[in-house]
C-alpha cells in the first residue's frame, strides 16, 4: 500500500494537476509492477481541498471532509488513467460516491484485481468525516492484506520536529508504533498509527519527490523511517 498526498500529484506548487509530476509517479510505479510486486495506492485530496486549507469560509467539518472524499476520488480517478496512460493496467475504487466515475470497492474486489495484475487506486477516504487519508490508507491496507504501508512525504523519512524549520532536528531511522504516540511525533494521525500499531501493520516513511524512491522502498531497500512493532 502506498499513501499518496493530493499535493504529490500537484507537482513543485501542490495545487491541481502537473502532468510532469503525476506522469513521474506512473513511470516508477510501473517499474513495481514490472518486478511483480502488487500495488495498491490510497491518495488524498490537498490539491484540491482540504478542511485545514478553507478554515476561513466557516464551512462545517463535516461538510468540508465531504469536498476533501470527493477530491481524492477525483484523485483516484486521475491517478488510474495516467497509469493506463502509461501502459500499467488500473482501477480506480472507492466504497462510496458515484460510482460512474469510479468502480465500488470491496476487500474481496480490490484483492481479485491485485491478483490480475492491476494496481487499485482507492479514492473517497474511509467514507467518514473527520478522519485523515493516512486513517483510509491503514484501513484499506489491512483490507487488501498488504504486506507494509509506504507513507510518501516531501521529507526523507521521520523526525522529532520540522527539518524543514530546525536545523537541528533529529532524524529516526527505526522507530516503534508506541514511540510514534508517546512522542505524538505527526508524520501520521494517531488514529492511523494506532490502527497500524494494533494489527502490526509496519509502516515505511520516505521522500516520494526524488526519483526512484518509490521503487526502492517497494522492493524493500532500506530508506527513511521504519516503523514497527
Amino acid at each position: 500500500m502506498i499513501k499518496l498526498s493530493g499535493e504529490v500529484l500537484g507537482g513543485e506548487n501542490g495545487f491541481g494537476a502537473d502532468g510532469t509530476a503525476l506522469l513521474s509517479l506512473c513511470d516508477q510505479i510501473a517499474k513495481i509492477v514490472e518486478k511483480g510486486v502488487e500495488v495498491a495506492i490510497v491518495v488524498g485530496g490537498g490539491n484540491f481541498w482540504r478542511f485545514r486549507d478553507n478554515k476561513d469560509l466557516e464551512i462545517p467539518r463535516s461538510a468540508s471532509d465531504t469536498l476533501g472524499m470527493m477530491a481524492t476520488i477525483m484523485n483516484a480517478r486521475l491517478l488510474a488513467e495516467a497509469l493506463i496512460s502509461r501502459g500499467v493496467e488500473a482501477s480506480a475504487l472507492a466504497a462510496h460516491g458515484n460510482f460512474y466515475f469510479v468502480e465500488p470497492f470491496t476487500p474481496s474486489r480490490g484483492k481479485f484485481l491485485l491478483e490480475k495484475g492491476k494496481v487499485v487506486v482507492c479514492g473517497g477516504g474511509t467514507g467518514n468525516p473527520y478522519f485523515t487519508t493516512d486513517s483510509a490508507a491503514a484501513l484499506r491496507a489491512l483490507e487488501l492484506e498488504c504486506d507494509v504501508l509506504l507513507k510518501g512525504t516531501k521529507v526523507d523519512g521521520v523526525y522529532d520536529k520540522d527539518p524543514i524549520k530546525h536545523d537541528d532536528a533529529e532524524f529516526f531511522e527505526d522507530l516503534t508504533y508506541d514511540e510514534v504516540l508517546k512522542r505524538e511525533l505527526g508524520v501520521m494521525d494517531l488514529t492511523a498509527i494506532t490502527l497500524c500499531k494494533e494489527n502490526e501493520l509496519p509502516v515505511r516513511v520516505f521522500d516520494v519527490t526524488e526519483t526512484g524512491n518509490i521503487v526502492k522502498a517497494a522492493t524493500g531497500k532500506t530508506i527513511g523511517t521504519l516503523i514497527h512493532i
